[in-house]
């Protein structure tokens, strides 16, 4: 989409919204383009830009039921910012970051977006998580013209329609293409498996859902959904056991990870587990169980020879060179905690954050720099497995998964990875692991549209 499309599309969405919304002129980024590549002197160029700052918005759950891992991941990316603004800033400008507690609540996500865009004055939004709460600011963000960066969350809604939401882009594999690697694995390792399907009713489950039966329809005995904040799956579990599937996929969250795990020990119950990317970190996992069992279960060993995917090297992985630059980082930040995979994923999504906010250029607008990932952010390099498939046509994120078997708190992989795109079949990746830069910062290189 070209920029002066992309305008009329905000115009035309910001008619909808009421008018103190409409009022406030969050979409008036101002000029176009990537901004130049530096040399100049630094400018007030946009909203939450001024010389010597620009300014990034998140919301996050930090309290209530999703809060464990998922409120580690603003640590991780606050982390990988201080770092950067020590080492000088992207041109010379340090990087604000606010990101408030929406207890993965739309209702909340509503509330302080809102905040963001229109009184803290965010030049951007980045990582914003959930499907059901990102949900609720989309329009918002889109009507208003405000970059919505690499959405934490795998729904086709952040980049299969860039003609419908122009300034929100993904990052991490979507469900879809996640389900078909998983289908194929399925229906190449396990080809007499009777699966049943356990699934979050809603996107998430839904997209991997379609994913898996493009290759493993016919396999497919049971598929039973749970509503989040329903806490007793037994009936879902007991009616997978009854239908007879040996094999059983999860596309659902940490928590029912657990719960999953619990419930098919009170039944006897001993199928093959697969774990979709988000519910498979086994030391979240470990301590839900221990948690949920009141002390009946002490650690992820329920998960041993689970299988799962991967887009990201993970903290078991001390060989990584991505892991050992993050601990560096980590190490150094003087936060509380231990590096957790939580915290890998915040400070990687950071890293493709800094490589927009370089591509953007020295005096950057909204505008340019939605331009600037359409135009360059496929041939970004960073810790993810796949490329990126950002162009104006989508603004889908990284493209392949491995498949890996849980053991202990870590992984070992199975399958190397595979990519894909919607509509597309599955290929193997013929790329090559990339390494960090040697300050773990990447090389500033604006895009010059």
């Amino acid at each position: 989409m070209s920029r002066s499309s992309r305008r009329l599309v905000s115009v035309l969405a910001a008619a909808t919204v009421v008018s103190t919304i409409a009022a406030c002129g969050g979409g008036d980024s101002g000029g176009g383009g990537g901004g130049g590549g530096g040399g100049g002197e630094n400018e007030a160029s946009d909203i939450g830009v001024t010389e010597d700052s620009i300014k990034l918005g998140a919301h996050f759950p930090l309290t209530g039921v999703a809060a464990p891992g998922y409120s580690e991941i603003p640590t991780g990316v606050q982390a990988y910012f201080d770092y950067v603004n020590e080492n000088g800033g992207i041109y010379d400008r340090q990087i604000e970051y606010i990101y408030r507690d929406d207890a993965y609540n739309p209702t909340n996500t509503s509330t302080v977006v809102n905040q963001l865009v229109l009184e803290d004055e965010v030049f951007a939004i980045v990582g914003g998580l959930g499907t059901p709460t990102h949900s609720a600011v989309l329009d918002f963000l889109n009507a208003e013209g405000v970059p919505d960066l690499f959405v934490s969350s795998g729904s086709l809604l952040w980049g299969e329609d860039p003609e419908t939401n122009p300034y929100t882009f993904g990052w991490q594999t979507d469900y879809e293409s996640e389900g078909k690697i998983i289908g194929e694995y399925i229906a190449n390792e396990f080809p007499d498996a009777k699966v049943g399907l356990f699934l979050q009713d809603d996107d998430f489950g839904e997209d991997g859902e379609a994913g898996i039966r493009e290759y493993i329809d016919d396999q497919i005995v049971a598929a039973e959904r749970y509503t989040p904040g329903n806490t007793n799956v037994g009936p879902q579990i007991a009616a997978l056991q009854a239908a007879g599937a040996d094999f059983v996929v999860g596309f659902n969250v940490p928590s029912y990870t657990a719960l999953s795990q619990l419930t098919a020990l009170q039944l006897g119950y001993k199928p093959q587990w697969f774990y979709s990317n988000v519910g498979s970190d086994p030391n979240l996992v470990g301590s839900l169980l221990g948690r949920f069992s009141q002390g009946a279960v002490s650690d992820a060993s329920l998960l041993d020879g689970a299988l799962t995917t991967g887009y990201l090297p993970t903290v078991d992985m001390t060989d990584n060179p991505w892991i050992q630059q993050f601990q560096e980082i980590w190490d150094a930040s003087g936060q509380e905690g231990e590096l957790t995979n939580y915290r890998v994923y915040g400070m990687a999504m950071a890293y493709t954050t800094v490589q927009a906010l370089q591509a953007a250029g020295q005096n950057p607008t909204r505008d340019g720099l939605v331009e600037a990932i359409e135009q360059v952010g496929a041939d970004w390099e960073g810790p993810l497995f796949a490329p990126f498939r950002y162009s104006e046509e989508s603004h889908m994120g990284t493209s392949g998964m491995t498949i890996e078997r849980i053991s202990g708190n870590g992984s070992e992989e199975v399958q190397p990875v595979r990519i894909t795109d919607l509509g597309e079949d599955i290929s193997e990746f013929d790329g090559e692991a990339t390494t960090p830069p040697e300050n773990g910062i990447p090389e500033e290189e604006a895009y010059e549209g």
